[in-house]
């Protein structure tokens, strides 16, 4: 219903020059209707949540472990003597030529570390790669030998590896050849073999978030684990690294760093560091070695491989 409004205006004329007032009276009339009486929420009663349970979830048990595939046909490289050293026996000298690459695998030595005796080598011939030695038989530390038919000087070929750069490791192997000047007969030099033997080396860490860690000896082509931890110097030491993620996000997998000790502390002297700085390998560097990562073919694994190498007072 539309308000009723009643307006009485009273208008009042003289003869002074006052503004003429207006008066006005207005009554408003209107039906609302009854509202309902709002009622007051009820109090609301907080408290906090508490376990009266001991929680049961737990990381998943790890998977169980593999057993390693080892190739059906592995079998160690079998050392052989090179035929690096020659002699020539004179009336009153001899004289010994010995390969820059002594050991026969590919890797020429230093002059320094090579002596007869005692005595450095008189010269080195660059055209054949060798170096030359030259003394008289009762010089250069030589004994004689004297039997019933015959004189025998006898010479010894020292070779000492020195260490390389500034590390405390060698990849080579101390070397004694026994050198003899038998008078009447022929003589018979042969250099030693070497076989150097390691202790096995595998590791595998676990850790939380369900990520497992493996570092592993591989086969020369890479298809299975390595049975054996013998390797001759100068062979490559092939490592994997990876890691098994199960249901966590994709990740890539390094390593920032690897040491060298002779009995399982990275703490203990001698020790060489040839992987480091957040994953560097140093050791072609420092060595002058074949060491080097190989071509990622996956985000969770990681192959490099080490020239084998041991402790120069080991």
């Amino acid at each position: 219903m539309k308000p009723l409004v009643r307006i009485i205006f009273c208008l009042f004329c003289g003869a002074s020059a006052a503004a003429p007032e207006l008066y006005w009276n207005a009554r408003f009339e209107d039906q609302i209707p009854d509202q309902p009486e709002v009622q007051e929420p009820a109090a609301v009663v907080q408290e906090k949540q508490s376990f009266h349970e001991p929680l049961t979830w737990k990381f998943p048990d790890p998977p169980a472990e593999e057993p390693p595939q080892f190739p059906p046909d592995f079998e160690l490289k079998v050392p052989t003597a090179t035929n690096s050293v020659s002699v020539i026996c004179g009336e009153n000298s001899v004289r010994v030529e010995a390969k820059k690459d002594l050991l026969g695998i590919g890797k020429p030595v230093q002059a320094a570390d090579v002596t007869l005796g005692g005595c450095p080598a008189t010269r080195e011939d660059a055209e054949a790669q060798a170096l030359v030695f030259e003394s008289e038989l009762h010089g250069c530390g030589s004994q004689l030998l004297l039997t019933e038919d015959s004189f025998i000087y006898a010479f010894t070929l020292l070779y000492t590896p020195s260490p390389l750069g500034d590390s405390q490791i060698v990849r080579t192997t101390d070397v004694t050849v026994s050198i003899q000047c038998h008078y009447q007969r022929k003589h018979d030099v042969s250099s030693e073999q070497l076989k150097p033997t390691w202790t096995p080396f595998s590791d595998t860490k676990a850790s939380e978030d369900s990520l497992y860690f493996s570092l592993r000896l591989m086969t020369d082509n890479w298809q299975f684990a390595r049975p054996s931890a013998e390797f001759l110097l100068g062979d490559m030491m092939k490592f994997e690294v990876s890691v098994k993620q199960f249901h966590h996000v994709p990740l890539r997998v390094t390593v920032d760093s690897c040491v060298a000790t002779v009995i399982p502390n990275v703490d203990t002297v001698p020790r060489y560091a040839f992987l480091g700085n957040s994953g560097c390998l140093f050791d072609s560097q420092l060595t002058g070695s074949s060491s080097r990562f190989l071509p990622r073919s996956q985000d969770d694994t990681l192959q490099f491989e080490v020239e084998a190498f041991r402790f120069q007072q080991d």
